[in-house]
């Protein structure tokens, strides 16, 4: 089942197109990566999809509903991540999750288990104000899958966070994909987009110049197709990756000379450079 899917969505700022043609779909229990830099257009699709702002052409739809004509209702089955946090300050952990339970009818005995799933019960009665940007970001988290919703839009939610933040924020997006929840997320970090993405979108100036999944993109674009090898008296060879050369690896094996090898193809940023010319930063 398809829960998104655009075709030729478009939008429009003043004389800028920030969207152009769009065409995408995500299946159920799906995570996609919408990889690109700052002002790709990857939070204005975000603002589309959730009726945040109206498209100016072409189509989006969420679990086959027009994304410029949501009702309330709609939003019982989405979570968001964004910028704009929206959490209280003056509000302990607790008291900020136990304020989004009441909007979405949820049981507060759950708030506790979704504080620990995120790894801050130690801070249910600690202020939002006082929190890490770590532990905020992990918050955030909290409110957006408080209501167990079957879709999640993550938009960089591991910008500027510490490697453990990060990597605990990682552990906790692959449980909600086992549980079902399709996930959209927004990164420009091609590490994490490998990493959780079942396929990603390439999103330049608006549009998109590759889709797919992370490592077929990688070796779509292996011009190169050779093989490093660095042996054990520090010499580094490269070889192309024919059946001639196979003898010759076989050798270096047999010897006990290989220390690491590794074939050629680039990472996601590498294809993203080579195909606009842009860093993904």
């Amino acid at each position: 089942m398809k829960v998104i899917e655009t075709d030729c969505l478009a939008k429009i700022f003043g004389n800028k197109r920030v969207l152009d043609n769009v065409s995408m779909s995500v299946e159920n229990g799906e995570i996609l990566g919408l990889l690109g830099p700052s002002g790709a257009g990857k939070t204005t699709l975000i603002k589309i999809l959730t009726g945040q702002i109206k498209s100016d052409g072409g189509k989006a739809r969420i679990f086959d509903k027009n994304c410029n004509k949501l009702t309330d209702e709609f939003y019982s089955d989405i979570g968001v991540v964004m910028d704009n946090s929206g959490l209280y300050g003056r509000l302990n952990c607790y008291d900020n999750l136990k304020l989004f339970a009441k909007i979405f009818n949820v049981d507060k005995s759950y708030i506790d288990e979704v504080l620990e799933r995120v790894e801050l019960t130690d801070a249910k009665k600690t202020s939002a104000d006082k929190l890490s940007k770590g532990m905020k970001g992990r918050l955030i988290l909290a409110r957006a899958i408080l209501h167990k919703p079957k879709l999640l839009f993550l938009d960089e939610p591991t910008d500027g966070l510490d490697p453990a933040t990060t990597e605990r924020i990682h552990k906790l997006i692959f449980e909600l994909k086992e549980n079902g929840t399709t996930i959209l997320l927004t990164t420009h970090d091609m590490y994490e987009a490998t990493k959780l993405c079942d396929n990603v979108a390439l999103l330049n100036e608006g549009r998109i110049i590759e889709y797919g999944e992370p490592l077929s993109i990688c070796r779509k674009h292996n011009y190169d197709n050779s093989i490093n090898i660095l042996l054990s008296d520090g010499v580094e060879v490269t070889l192309k990756n024919i059946r001639e050369n196979s003898e010759i690896i076989k050798e270096y094996f047999d010897n006990n000379r290989v220390v690491s090898i590794h074939s050629s193809e680039p990472n996601l940023e590498t294809v993203f450079i080579n195909l606009t010319g842009r860093s993904l930063v």
